[in-house]
């Protein structure tokens, strides 16, 4: 067993060198994904002006989104860097007892906390592992460690609050109008609040910290973060006032008055609402965040401090949204010859290929692979949406089901593809290969197991046409 482990291990390393040297960065493939649309556009007889319209109305057309999802890493880092979070991330280290526990104990603590926010759960997951790498007493495989702080964004983030596509079918407002005809409104209840969704999503974590315990080396082979020679981080250290006019910045009395103001209208929107319609507004879920951060960190200066922090991280959601908007505008407002947008053909190929009973797994199929050529976090949903719930609709499959096939299908691939881990890796201070080579065992358990369980639980659904607002 242990050399077949070895094996695995080993090829994964070689696929994260690879990928690490021949991989561009993501927005080349958005970009390209603009220009294979635009050609196949044009190649179904879209005349030129149509094209180009259609391309320039969809850049912009997300913009309310594509800040939202920028927001969700944001008020995720703000809030697991605030001075009283890194005391209890000190605090939850004490409780392992062994290196193998404390390797599923960053699993699971990370897990859950992405169903709450993927942005949050790396950051957190990151710090635990470093604050659980101080302690004397543990012999803790480091890298194995960071492996299963990254579990929560590489198996269940997208069945959770941050779900970019189950947060967007909710949410009309923020959906591009050819996708809002196509699948109506879709609430937190038919997709993530589905039993089978729920009954999927703990079987995922139940099996990836078995995976965890049984891939975890022992105290000896351990490589601790001393042999990386990693030092202990120091906490980020509010420096001192320089000037009078920064006192109202080391002052709590802005952050409490603020944090007041939000909390009594989050108070007010969870009373005169049901709280899963409540939290399905993305922008409700963000501001939860943010006031939360805010009060936090106490003072301005700090909360300012970790913001700017945290920008960096949302480069990528920034400069490459709009490139899907810019997609999803040519797939469903740039009619060819025969009067037939892309996305429409698009979804007859998957009729014709797939039907009621197989839907799921080509679905599944087809967003696992190509979520490893387009790391979006869920923004490639705005691509695969229009044309795949078209199919869903034609062949009569439960939306809310099939947006929930993408989500699990979509962080397949993060488990080998290094884009999201950056966030991570910078906090525990490793490479993709250092880590990939205990995900890529993760990944052959998962695809499998996801794709038998998306087509098992989708049969014990029925189609609901769909609901417009």
């Amino acid at each position: 067993m242990k050399t077949r482990e070895g094996l695995l291990a080993r090829a994964a390393l070689r696929s994260a060198a690879w990928s690490e040297r021949w991989f561009p960065d993501a927005w080349i493939f958005a970009a390209l994904g603009v220009l294979i649309v635009t050609v196949a556009v044009l190649a179904f007889g879209a005349t030129p002006q149509v094209t180009v319209t259609a391309f320039g109305d969809g850049f912009w057309s997300l913009i309310p989104f594509t800040m939202q999802m920028a927001f969700v890493v944001i008020g995720g880092y703000v809030v697991a860097t605030a001075p009283v979070v890194a005391r209890l991330i000190d605090w939850l280290a004490r409780a392992p007892r062994s290196g193998r526990a404390a390797i599923c104990y960053v699993g699971l603590l990370s897990m859950l906390a992405s169903l709450l926010s993927w942005g949050f759960s790396l950051v957190f997951g990151g710090l635990l592992v470093r604050a659980l790498a101080r302690r004397e007493d543990l012999r803790m495989d480091y890298r194995a460690a960071g492996a299963a702080a990254y579990l929560g964004l590489g198996a269940v983030w997208a069945m959770g609050l941050s779900s970019s596509a189950a947060q967007l079918q909710a949410n009309p407002a923020s959906m591009p109008p050819g996708l809002l005809k196509i699948t109506g409104v879709l609430p937190f209840s038919q997709t993530i609040f589905l039993w089978q969704s729920l009954l999927l999503t703990g079987v995922l974590i139940l099996v990836s910290l078995l995976i965890c315990w049984f891939t975890a080396p022992p105290g000896d082979s351990a490589r601790t973060a001393k042999d990386f020679g990693i030092a202990e981080a120091d906490a980020p250290i509010l420096p001192p006032r320089t000037r009078p006019g920064e006192w109202l910045e080391y002052s709590p009395l802005l952050s409490v008055s603020i944090a007041l103001l939000g909390l009594g209208w989050l108070g007010y929107e969870f009373a005169s609402k049901p709280a899963v319609i409540a939290i399905a507004n993305l922008n409700t879920y963000n501001f939860l965040f943010l006031t939360l951060g805010l009060l936090l960190h106490w003072r301005p200066r700090s909360f300012l401090n970790a913001v700017a922090r945290a920008v960096p991280s949302t480069a990528g959601v920034l400069i490459q949204f709009p490139l899907y908007g810019g997609i999803a505008q040519l797939l469903t407002h740039a009619p060819g010859s025969s009067g037939e947008t892309l996305a429409h053909r698009l979804s007859d190929v998957f009729v014709n290929i797939a039907s009621t009973d197989t839907f799921t797994l080509v679905m599944g199929a087809y967003s696992a692979i190509l979520g490893f050529f387009v790391p979006s976090g869920g923004g490639k949903w705005l691509v695969e949406a229009p044309y795949v719930m078209q199919a869903a609709n034609d062949l009569h499959v439960h939306l809310g089901w099939a947006v929930q096939v993408y989500n699990a299908a979509e962080a397949l691939p993060n488990l080998i593809n290094p884009f999201w881990m950056l966030p991570l890796l910078g906090v525990l201070g490793l490479k993709a290969r250092d880590v990939v080579g205990f995900t890529f065992i993760q990944l052959l358990v998962h695809v499998p197991l996801v794709l038998a369980l998306l087509w098992l639980l989708g049969q014990t659904l029925q189609y609901v046409p769909p609901a417009m607002p």
